[in-house]
């Protein structure tokens, strides 16, 4: 089985947890995941199944989408309800208007510390594991994209109030991380009280099984209508088409003439990633453009 399997993590799970368990059910050892997400995050996991898992650093690098609710007048040594709480104040007079304003702060290019509770390495060490040893460590800040902080629901008539939000943001943003400088904005301290992703690798909510649902349907024989063939999740690279005898050159791993391919849109670009396909539609793989050498290169090949 060769694909892409978009899974609905349940809250409690690891994402290694799922993986552990889908092997089990589908009894094949190669199946990578496309992005981590803590125990308590619900939501979107695709999973890469076989030679699909050659996809897995194409598909982590789109956008995702998150939905979370941030709890005002609270902050935890985890930035999120997991944690032990280390500060509270009472938050007076928040209007929605300073909400707005808030958010608005962080959409675009921002620079983001990970936390201390993370999978970041340092000097070859996890930052949580320092963490649990009670050091706290200067970490260097990283650049991240958030491309949109959207308020979806606000109760501010409490001492401690919950702001939901959607954000879509680049790959590496730490969403415990801006809720946490979402309250600094405000002048309060915060912590991310729920999180659930809703897109990744432009898989969406909809189109996900939970893990009861993966087990059923193997054991029924139907699991395979639901497995997404690898360049699904690629759709967002343009797309050349080969003739037959060209394609065959190509899935040998030859560069090809970039005046004998058909380029859907647009013109060559170099460097630019593209998806390669053979006159019958087959995917061929991954190819790379080099205009100055008039080339269309090899990165992955799928025969």
């Amino acid at each position: 089985m060769d694909g892409i399997l978009a899974v609905w993590k349940p809250e409690g799970w690891t994402s290694h947890d799922v993986v552990a368990k889908v092997r089990r059910v589908l009894r094949m050892k190669r199946i990578g995941h496309t992005g981590t997400l803590d125990p308590m995050v619900t939501g979107v996991l695709p999973l890469c199944l076989g030679r699909a898992t050659r996809v897995v650093e194409y598909v982590q690098e789109r956008p995702k989408a998150y939905e979370a609710v941030l709890k005002l007048g609270i902050a935890t040594d985890t930035e999120d309800m997991t944690g032990e709480v280390i500060e509270t104040k009472a938050v007076e007079e928040l209007t929605l208007g300073q909400v707005e304003a808030a958010l608005q702060q962080f959409i675009g290019s921002i620079d983001q510390v990970p936390p201390m509770y993370s999978a970041v390495k340092v000097n070859g060490k996890r930052l949580y594991e320092l963490a649990r040893e009670g050091k706290t460590i200067e970490r260097k800040s990283r650049q991240v994209t958030i491309h949109e902080l959207k308020l979806m629901h606000a109760k501010l008539d409490s001492p401690q109030p919950e702001i939901t939000f959607r954000a879509v943001c680049s790959k590496g943003t730490y969403i415990r991380t801006l809720c946490v400088d979402i309250g600094k904005a405000l002048g309060v301290p915060a912590a991310m009280a729920k999180l659930t992703r809703t897109m990744s690798g432009g898989i969406t909510a909809d189109a996900c099984l939970t893990l009861d649902d993966i087990e059923r349907l193997s054991e029924s024989g139907e699991l395979q209508e639901h497995v997404m063939a690898p360049d699904d999740a690629l759709s967002y690279m343009n797309k050349a088409e080969a003739e037959d005898a060209l394609a065959k050159q190509a899935l040998q791993g030859r560069k090809i003439p970039l005046h004998k391919l058909r380029l859907a849109k647009g013109e060559w670009k170099q460097d630019e990633l593209l998806r390669l396909y053979d006159q019958s539609e087959s995917f061929i793989g991954i190819y790379q453009s080099d205009v100055e050498a008039a080339l269309l290169v090899p990165v992955k090949v799928f025969s």
